[in-house]
């Protein structure tokens, strides 16, 4: 239940919609393909990849609740000629396989069919439900109260099965009923009525005030968009989306906010992770086992909870580097008598993290991202530090950009924390997995060649 009381599922339709798709194709292919001689596992991996590389370059899976039936029809087009070319792309390159133009188009026609009808039932059924119950809506406002402003709110109120409850206006030029406040009293109201989002007339809001919305709509989890004018706006962050004929400038999300980049990621995760427990923690652990318990006595992991994605706690496991105390909530320092022989060794070389990736494996956290703090950090840097709370749209990470550039170990002034987060918001803003790569060979070569602040 949300805090406005209403059951939010709109985070949980890609997720089914990718899901459903991945299912279809994996299971149909082999009753098409089956006497064409093709290597079926080879073929499920290269169409499943192919297939998300497309949907991702045409937005396939990004249908929102003011999407048109026109430009959800446009998607399934180009996603079904650009995947049929990629089919038939495969059968040159199998020496095996035996080419038919029948069997790749009964399969495709049938896929398509059946993707095209469970897409349509679930798109149609959430308006309809929306509609009935007054469930998964969303709660707007409007900055400003000019005649496009107007025409917006007339759309919220005509298209119920937008999903919208529009809360009132804000505007430092116009005084009546409609009008809820002044502009500067957007954010009070926003957080005290559960505000989804705002939406902005250009006409009536200043630079400084647009900057001050932005930055408080990151810390609050906000969604910020423009009502465009004459004002001339320029910026590889803005997007435009249409509701109906209406224009709207929506500030694009991350790129781990698209359904395609994180099966990308979670598909590394999961690889990598494996990897690293199969051929490194299977012998490392009892070695390091025997080691931990000869020197000191207590259990050979140490778990913590941290705030992970979306502040939800989890438990961070480590080889334990200390010897037992009461004071873990407190960060180690320079010589920190706490720390025993081996585990300065492990501390210095990151060792003491690998037990981190049985966090990767079952999906608390990311080979790569922003690194889980310790409650009691969290707690006094969320509320001194702008952008703070933006680190936890995401997974956390084993290791991270902050910590490959040297913002790693002890923070002993707020200018640590700072940095640490600029990092952070650069690496979720401009995330590929080529950064993801080059994040892990600096991370491995800083082991070798050792770190200052790892102690």
């Amino acid at each position: 239940m949300t805090s406005s009381g209403k059951r939010r599922y709109s985070k949980y339709i890609r997720p089914i919609n990718i899901a459903f798709d991945v299912l279809v194709l994996t299971l149909l292919f082999p009753y098409f393909f089956w006497e064409l001689g093709i290597n079926q596992f080879y073929f499920g991996v290269y169409q499943l990849a192919t297939w998300f590389i497309i949907a991702y370059i045409f937005g396939f899976y990004e249908i929102y609740r003011f999407t048109s039936l026109t430009d959800i029809i446009v998607k399934i087009v180009r996603q079904g000629i650009v995947f049929l070319l990629v089919v038939i792309a495969f059968f040159p390159f199998s020496k095996q396989a035996i080419f038919s133009g029948q069997a790749i188009a009964k399969y495709l026609i049938t896929v398509f069919i059946i993707i095209i009808l469970f897409k349509f039932v679930l798109f149609y059924y959430l308006k309809r439900y929306r509609v009935v119950t007054g469930s998964n809506y969303r709660k707007a406002v409007i900055i400003g109260y000019t005649p496009d402003a107007l025409r917006l709110k007339e759309l919220f109120e005509q298209k119920g099965e937008y999903g919208y409850r529009f809360l009132g206006f804000f505007s430092d030029r116009k005084h009546n009923d409609e009008v809820k406040g002044k502009i500067a009293e957007v954010e009070a109201f926003a957080i005290d009525n559960n505000v989804d989002e705002i939406y902005c007339s250009l006409n009536e809001i200043t630079n400084y005030q647009i900057k001050r919305l932005v930055e408080f709509a990151d810390i609050n989890d906000k969604v910020v968009k423009f009502i465009p004018d004459t004002k001339e706006i320029f910026t590889k962050n803005l997007r435009v989306d249409y509701y109906e004929f209406f224009p709207v400038l929506s500030l694009r999300k991350t790129p781990l906010h698209e359904p395609v980049a994180k099966v990308a990621k979670r598909l590394f995760d999961i690889a990598f992770s494996l990897f690293v427990i199969i051929f490194v923690l299977t012998w490392l652990t009892p070695i390091l086992a025997l080691i931990i318990k000869l020197e000191s006595p207590g259990p050979v992991f140490f778990k913590q909870g941290r705030p992970g994605i979306n502040e939800k706690e989890f438990f961070c496991y480590k080889f334990r580097s200390m010897k037992l105390n009461k004071t873990t909530e407190e960060s180690v320092i320079k010589n920190d008598p706490r720390v025993t022989r081996i585990g300065r060794f492990m501390r210095k070389t990151s060792i003491d993290e690998m037990p981190q990736f049985l966090n990767v494996l079952i999906g608390e956290m990311s080979v790569v991202g922003p690194r889980p703090h310790l409650w009691s950090q969290n707690n006094l840097y969320s509320k001194r530090i702008k952008k703070y709370l933006i680190r936890l749209y995401v997974k956390p990470g084993i290791t991270g950009l902050a910590q490959v550039k040297g913002y790693r170990g002890e923070i002993s002034t707020d200018e640590d924390m700072i940095n640490r987060i600029k990092y952070d918001v650069f690496y979720i803003e401009n995330w590929s997995l080529l950064l993801d790569l080059k994040i892990i060979v600096q991370t491995v070569v800083n082991i070798f060649q050792g770190e200052e602040k790892a102690y």
